[in-house]
């Protein structure tokens, strides 16, 4: 795949994740500091699923906790790296998937920038997408509410594909 400057422009801008707490999300803050004794960053809900986003520092002794807190909670919990690009963001909320490419392309009918991630089989892009595609339009929705770019760039919206590819 052959990336361009704009490309680079795209990737590697600098974004900041936000929300505004919600009395839920400040007991799972409590909850979280009280399990792992890590602060999080940033605690957002979104449909089923819970994003603690923590420093990179924090982020192996705070997923050996992963197991016992999806146990206790209800909804689906991850934990994700925060990061400030964009790519390194992608890249940790598919954190035990091969990404093969990641593409960005410019839809015409929405003017929405899309990013398509590429997966090499149709099992990794069925994790990415999760079960009815719950998992891609929360990561959308994440992105549309609480990502913020540096540069006020529109939000983004991501694609899952598998390209099959036989070597």
């Amino acid at each position: 795949m052959l990336y361009t400057i704009l490309d680079d422009l795209i990737f590697y801008q600098v974004l900041r994740v936000t929300n505004k707490y919600t009395n839920f999300e400040l007991k799972l803050y409590k909850y979280f500091l009280k399990k792992t004794h890590i602060h999080p960053q940033n605690v957002i809900t979104i449909n089923n699923f819970v994003f603690f986003f923590v420093h990179n520092e924090d982020y192996f002794s705070s997923s050996n906790y992963i197991n016992s807190i999806r146990k206790e909670l209800i909804k689906k919990a991850l934990i994700i790296r925060a990061e400030n690009t964009l790519i390194t963001l992608l890249y940790s909320l598919f954190p035990d998937l091969y990404i093969h490419d990641i593409r960005v392309e410019w839809n015409i009918y929405s003017r929405k920038r899309e990013i398509s991630i590429n997966f090499l089989s149709f099992k990794e892009r069925g994790i990415a997408v999760g079960c009815n595609g719950n998992y891609i339009k929360t990561v959308n929705k994440l992105f549309e509410k609480n990502v913020v770019f540096q540069n006020n760039e529109k939000p983004i919206k991501i694609n899952c594909i598998s390209s099959n590819y036989y070597f």
